[in-house]
């Protein structure tokens, strides 16, 4: 889904704005993040260390923001008609994806994070953390290293770079 919603998008916006500027809009937005980023910049062939520090730094700019203001949103927003039912959805999908982060605390967040599976990632993390009041500090720590791990693998993956890896080890 990321994929194919990173390509939509760079679709539209190729040959209208920097390549550079596409691959940080499409790291910036959830759902997208990171991996939409990388997978984006190899679209466009910008280059391997570009794209990793580019949608690296989209995907971690909003995850303070996240951690320390989303319950105030949230609450904000809860009794407004449109709002509350998408606020109760958010709250019911984290609640859903945390078990990984409750049976293992901040390295279940770790996990979580690093893993580049649909449904995770910095900015979902970083809501199951700030609903599950976990240390802002430590949290933003804990994402950012996860984001880092999940930069390396899909990297890795979209750029080619796990074949030599591999056939180092004798797997072809």
């Amino acid at each position: 889904m990321a994929e194919s919603l990173a390509q939509g998008i760079v679709s539209f916006f190729q040959d209208k704005i920097p390549e550079e500027l596409i691959v940080f809009v499409i790291s910036l937005l959830p759902i997208l993040e990171l991996r939409g980023g990388i997978v984006a910049a190899k679209l466009l062939g910008v280059n391997v260390v570009t794209a990793f520090i580019i949608s690296y730094v989209a995907n971690m700019l909003p995850i303070p923001f996240i951690l320390l203001f989303i319950r105030r949103i949230f609450q904000f927003l809860r009794n407004k008609p449109f709002f509350g039912k998408v606020i109760k959805k958010l709250e019911n999908r984290s609640e859903r994806k945390s078990e990984t982060i409750k049976k293992y605390g901040i390295w279940g967040l770790l996990i979580f994070v690093a893993i580049p599976l649909p449904g995770t990632g910095g900015w979902t993390g970083a809501l199951i953390s700030a609903l599950m009041n976990m240390p802002v500090r430590k949290s933003t720590g804990v994402i950012a290293i996860g984001v880092f791990i999940a930069g390396v693998i899909m990297t890795a993956a979209m750029y080619g770079l796990l074949a030599p890896v591999l056939s180092l080890v004798g797997i072809s």
